[in-house]
């Protein structure tokens, strides 16, 4: 008698558990180095210095963290919607032994001095080439899945993931081109303001299809599924699918504004900055709107709270988002905190919620169980979470605007109103705000951890079988 055939969830298993793991330790040091600028004799320890350490939060936080979300939903999801498994099991978890072995060589060079000193790019050749190798392998299983599919449809969150994949592929390869001088020593292969453009280009990019694309493809398989109920529009998210991966790509040079860049180029940036508002719109509301008919669900399930608060999140960074962009604007918020919290809005709120809801949903089902150990749990990590990034973001958005606003003032003879040391001794109560508001969000996913541990050992490793083609849920 032949056996039936099921998902590969092991690798989804994998993925899924370390995406907990991560985001503590990525967290952890991003309370850590707030709680530097709070109390400056943290810095006790060459290795341990703001300056080392905040690239290692940033990497953790986007690609430890971020990527073992978007590569361990993406297994589920291509799985579930295709009605098959995956292609070459095998190299599927060459990707997550690859992937947690570039994050571990994260955690020992950053420390140590070793980058290559671009903004999301900082580490050096040897680990980049790894990166590359696993990229392509993920690409490999992603690809090779949707191609042995049982169904002739490729469902939308499958293109939002098709798309982050080639996309980050192009971004990391072309971005660190370098030449060698030692095994942990390179130099990029571009000079000057070209090396600055095409850094931003990948930057942005990052932004726009490591953290939203990606994570859009999140939302458009797991809001539908906890709502229980069909996509607002299918047509409005292959729409927004095709505008926002074309715009996004031309928006990079907004990080450049009053920089040696050409200024026709920064204007460019900004135009398309501003159309960017109407695709991530568009996504936004094509997912709140799945709530149709079904409001009712986000007072009892924290699972949809944590999706839904998400998507408000998404929809808030990707109107302030264009609006900084705008030169007059940027010309207060360029290097003040205001940027810091935007950026945290993105991923506290939406990458971050999104991610940790997903998670939520696959655990259950990924040992075997009817829900998580405690729904209460639950509940409780939305809110402390949700009040941890409120304190976050405001405190940043209003030491933001005070530093610009203090870093412009002049007096009646043209001098300078503020030494910049009266702007940092001003933004100090701020700061300390930030660190209170890590520290909730940080206490939350220790929450998740526990919630996490137990359902595990409450359940056992299941495998679910693989659908008919003809079944109506994925």
């Amino acid at each position: 008698m032949q056996t039936q055939a099921t998902y590969d969830y092991q690798v989804v298993r994998q993925f899924s558990v370390m995406t907990v793991i991560w985001g503590i330790v990525g967290m952890a040091v991003g309370v850590f180095i707030a709680a530097q600028l709070v109390w400056p004799e943290l810095n006790f320890a060459e290795w341990l210095h703001f300056g080392r350490l905040r690239p290692l939060h940033t990497n953790a936080v986007i690609f430890a963290f971020g990527g073992c979300a978007l590569m361990g939903t993406s297994y589920y999801v291509v799985q579930r919607t295709s009605h098959t498994s995956l292609f070459l099991p095998w190299l599927a978890s060459f990707t997550f032994w690859g992937w947690q072995a570039v994050i571990v060589l994260a955690a020992v060079t950053l420390p140590l001095g070793i980058t290559s000193g671009k903004e999301y790019a900082e580490l050096e050749w040897p680990i980049d080439i790894l990166i590359a190798v696993v990229w392509v392998s993920y690409a490999v299983v992603f690809f090779g899945t949707i191609a042995k599919r049982k169904t002739p449809h490729i469902y939308v969150a499958n293109w939002f993931y098709g798309a982050f994949i080639i996309a980050v592929a192009l971004l990391h390869i072309v971005n660190s081109a370098a030449m060698p001088v030692g095994m942990w020593k390179s130099y990029s292969a571009y000079a000057g303001v070209q090396d600055a453009m095409i850094q931003w280009w990948y930057g942005h990019n990052a932004v726009g299809f490591f953290l939203t694309a990606g994570f859009l493809g999140i939302m458009y398989y797991f809001v539908p599924k906890q709502v229980g109920r069909p996509v607002y529009s299918y047509r409005l998210s292959v729409v927004h699918f095709w505008a926002l991966i074309f715009t996004y790509m031309w928006a990079g040079p907004h990080h450049l504004h009053y920089t040696a860049l050409p200024d026709w180029t920064q204007s460019l940036g900004m135009a398309f900055s501003l159309i960017l508002l109407a695709p991530s719109w568009g996504g936004m509301i094509n997912g709140i709107m799945t709530l149709s008919g079904a409001w009712d669900k986000l007072r009892t399930d924290p699972i949809l709270k944590f999706l839904i608060t998400a998507l408000s999140f998404y929809g808030m960074s990707t109107f302030e988002g264009p609006m900084m962009s705008i030169k007059t604007v940027n010309a207060l918020s360029h290097y003040t905190d205001w940027t810091i919290g935007h950026v945290h809005s993105g991923a506290l709120g939406w990458v971050a919620m999104i991610s940790i809801g997903a998670v939520y949903y696959l655990l259950p089902r990924l040992y075997g169980k009817q829900e998580m150990y405690s729904v209460r749990l639950i509940t409780a990590h939305f809110w402390i979470a949700t009040i941890g990034i409120v304190l976050y973001i405001a405190s940043m958005w209003i030491a933001g605007v005070m530093q610009g606003l203090m870093w412009r003032a002049t007096n009646p003879d043209g001098t300078l109103t503020y030494s910049f040391v009266e702007s940092v001794k001003a933004s100090y109560p701020f700061w300390t705000v930030r660190l209170l508001g890590g520290v909730l969000f940080l206490a939350g996913m220790f929450i998740m951890a526990y919630n996490m541990f137990r359902t595990m050992w409450s359940g056992k490793p299941f495998n679910a079988p693989v659908l008919a083609p003809t079944a109506a849920a994925h």
